[in-house]
């Protein structure tokens, strides 16, 4: 089998299922074809006896996947069609699912950037193979936007309050601090992928495949500042959470460094991400999979999110200018309104949770 949509190639070698993205132009950021591509694949691997497990990889470069195609999505909501924007973000949600429930090893092999829909086609699979250029970041909240992609459900899962510490900053962690935090199940050399390719097409496991290409990994930077992590994102109100940084800033750079990223996210999308976490540690996969598609469908219709756009990807001044402006002037009225049921919620194959 072989199925080419152009930015996404998918194949059968021997007992493996291969999936390539294959947009590195556009650092492999997840469009319309790809989703039905990979889609489209999972299907066929799913029915085919002689595959055995699954892979999934880039063409390379720079990433694994940068995210989802957040320009297309801005230009399309513009343009009053929110429709197809969200069309695009249904079927992706539904994709993250079905990589969730995969009946067959699901492996991702990374290295280099992975953001965005690039978590969504990758963290919640069985295995995550991370390369020594590995970067892991939820930065949704700097473009207006919110973690989305399964991050309600897999966060809050993160030891202590590193979940929060990820979707309120937008953090960039490298390959150390994502095996501690488990984000990573296996550390491997940059030279590994095709013996591992070969390997796997096989009929190889991982476990017995891993050890022979593992790069040990080195101590994770984050796990010095795991106290103040708890501390600082484990209290039990936004409001706490910056009263306990605004307190730390006076003598700890740690706290200080943290505002001064945070003073430059939209404080909107920074309250999404609060409750989304403190929400989804209550929620299986497809609830909070259901609860992101209802904030989406709210955001394609907030100026934070076209603002966001603008001034990171589009204008790149890196000024946006958030509505509302501070943390402390977010309605929480309108949060609440995110979360809301909609008239057609998200549903899935086999019913909707």
């Amino acid at each position: 089998m072989r199925i080419d949509h152009g930015d996404v190639l998918a194949e059968t070698r021997g007992r493996l299922g291969l999936i390539t993205l294959n947009r590195p132009q556009a650092l492999h950021a997840l469009n319309d074809a790809m989703v039905d591509g990979m889609q489209a694949a999972l299907d066929a691997f799913a029915a085919n006896r002689d595959v055995s497990q699954v892979l999934i990889r880039s063409s390379g470069g720079k990433a694994f996947c940068a995210g989802g195609d957040i320009r297309l999505m801005h230009d399309l909501g513009k343009a009053g069609k929110q429709d197809v924007a969200l069309d695009f973000w249904r079927r992706e949600y539904q994709l993250n699912t079905v990589i969730k429930r995969y009946p067959k090893p699901y492996i991702a092999l990374l290295d280099g950037i992975v953001m965005g829909g690039g978590v969504g086609v990758s963290l919640h699979g069985t295995y995550r193979l991370a390369g020594p250029n590995y970067l892991f970041a939820m930065p949704e909240v700097g473009i207006g936007f919110f973690p989305d992609v399964g991050a309600t459900y897999a966060l809050p899962r993160l030891e202590g309050a590193f979940g929060m510490y990820l979707a309120m900053t937008g953090a960039r962690i490298r390959r150390d601090d994502a095996m501690m935090l488990g984000l990573a199940t296996h550390a491997i050399r940059a030279d590994a992928e095709a013996e591992i390719i070969a390997a796997l097409a096989q009929g190889e496991g991982i476990e017995t495949l891993a050890p022979r290409f593992a790069d040990a990994p080195g101590p994770a930077p984050l796990a010095v500042e795991r106290a103040k992590i708890d501390h600082y994102f484990g209290q039990p109100s936004l409001a706490a959470i910056f009263a306990a940084l605004n307190e730390g800033a006076k003598n700890d750079p740690f706290a200080m460094d943290l505002l001064a990223g945070m003073a430059k996210r939209s404080p909107m999308s920074m309250a999404l991400a609060f409750e989304q976490v403190k929400r989804g540690a209550g929620m299986t996969f497809e609830e909070a999979m259901i609860t992101e598609f209802r904030i989406v469908s709210r955001i394609v219709h907030d100026k934070d999110f076209y603002e966001g756009v603008r001034a990171l990807i589009i204008d790149k001044d890196n000024s946006p200018v958030w509505n509302p402006a501070r943390i402390e002037a977010v309605d929480p009225a309108a949060i609440e309104a995110h979360f809301a049921p909609l008239a057609q919620d998200l549903t899935f194959r086999g019913g909707s949770a």
